[in-house]
């Protein structure tokens, strides 16, 4: 069994995918992984937009040229009736359904790359566009799109993907 850090070093952004779908086992496995995701007060305000048809690939395919030929994608929300506010921030009832969202894509991400499934965290499109396309309630709030599948031969890492800036200019100690 791979480590952690291993895996978390491991996974990289799928810019270039086959046309084959990922099995609906692994697909449930990736939303559980997002489903045991920690939120604000447990919650749970995650949605999640399974996109999957020709129809609904064709209309993301006119909000982004992030797809990168991915069969499929999950389409990442959070319910804003539903996420915890933060009445203690300086902005009254800031809420926290983008970073519950961001916890639950992380931790798909990652269930996708134990099972060698290739995933990329795309927020290059247009979200009003999206949520016409989609007919998305006014209350669902999008976050980010996920196109996953298997990566193709040429869907390799960026030379970037190793890179890291040290610790000591990320992390300080108070």
């Amino acid at each position: 069994m791979t480590d952690f850090l291993s895996l978390a070093k491991s996974r990289y952004s799928t810019r270039s995918f086959t046309d084959r779908r990922v099995e609906p086992e692994k697909l449930e496995k990736i939303l559980k992984a997002g489903q045991a995701a920690p939120t604000a007060v447990n919650f749970q305000p995650q949605v999640i937009y399974v996109v999957q048809s020709p129809e609904a690939i064709a209309k993301l395919n006119k909000v982004t040229s992030y797809m990168f030929g991915a069969p499929q994608a999950l389409l990442v929300c959070y319910d804003e009736n539903i996420c915890w506010k933060n009445q203690k921030h300086e902005e009254k009832g800031h809420p926290s359904g983008e970073m519950d969202a961001s916890i639950v894509l992380t931790h798909m991400m990652l269930q996708a790359e134990e099972l060698g499934i290739g995933s990329c965290w795309v927020c290059s499109f247009d979200f009003g566009a999206t949520r016409k396309l989609f007919n998305l309630p006014e209350n669902i709030r999008i976050a980010a799109l996920m196109p996953i599948g298997y990566a193709a031969p040429d869907g390799l890492p960026s030379e970037r993907h190793g890179k890291r800036r040290p610790l000591e200019e990320t992390v300080h100690y108070l």
